[in-house]
């Protein structure tokens, strides 16, 4: 009984109410869709990429895995003289404000940068690859930053790439994916310290079959930076949210922040 003589209200009410219970609350959906098993249209389209994939010499898969491995360490080793260090003596509200702003910073910078290089025909959105890739991977050093994770750690840095992968692949390897970044203590203990042992090869294949369709219709003459803003918005958004999300879960783990069923 309180002073008032009224009931006091249960603490799991409280919880969900407070910002960090509707917080776990969202992380818990989350998860759950991160872990639904592949669905029919999934397997179908996964299916039929996998078939066109297999008709593209491998030279040319070869190429393609080299160029992108290269373009995203540059970017990965680049980004960590750039970045800040990481944020302390902040409550997880404030880091959470703080992390959904930086994803609307990037959704703006994507958006206008997709519709430059949208208008600019097809050999402008070539050159969308890189800027669009490069405006991605600052956005998730910040927000490990945010969270109070150290970039400069080369396994925080693959902790990026896998957040990365979780946000641009078919449901069957996001399953796979999602279990080792739930993990992550114990898999990065098993993780060498060589950036070339990082399956690139699936990495770039999951990655070109996430963004074909979408990116491609990038280069139409007349909607071309339509398409630009509004895919490059979409995806940003969609990467931050992984990225809020899979900091949760490591927060969570690292504060023993409640755990709730919803």
């Amino acid at each position: 009984m309180s002073e008032s003589g009224r009931k006091e209200e249960p603490y799991i009410w409280r919880y969900l109410r407070s910002y960090e219970g509707k917080a776990m609350a969202e992380l818990i959906n989350w998860e759950e869709r991160m872990q639904k098993a592949p669905s029919f249209v999934n397997r179908l389209s996964k299916g039929f990429q996998h078939k066109v994939n297999t008709l593209i010499p491998d030279k040319i898969h070869r190429a393609v895995t080299l160029a992108i491995k290269q373009m995203v360490r540059s970017i990965l080793f680049g980004s960590e003289f750039t970045s800040k260090r990481p944020f302390t003596g902040l409550s997880f509200q404030q880091r959470e404000f703080k992390a959904m702003r930086c994803i609307n910073i990037y959704n703006r910078l994507a958006a206008t940068e997709g519709g430059i290089t949208g208008a600019g025909g097809f050999l402008m959105s070539l050159a969308d690859f890189p800027l669009f890739l490069s405006l991605k991977m600052k956005m998730l050093y910040e927000i490990a930053s945010i969270y109070g994770f150290d970039v400069r750690d080369y396994r925080e840095r693959l902790y990026l790439l896998k957040i990365f992968q979780l946000a641009f692949s078919s449901q069957q390897q996001r399953n796979v994916v999602f279990e080792e970044l739930k993990h992550w203590d114990e898999y990065s203990k098993k993780l060498p310290y060589d950036i070339h042992a990082f399956d690139w090869r699936t990495f770039q294949l999951e990655y070109r079959d996430y963004l074909d369709l979408a990116k491609l219709a990038q280069m139409i003459p007349g909607i071309g930076a339509v398409v630009g803003v509004v895919v490059n918005y979409r995806l940003t958004k969609q990467l931050g949210r992984t990225a809020m999300n899979a900091y949760r879960m490591r927060w969570r783990a690292s504060q023993k922040m409640e755990t709730i069923k919803v």
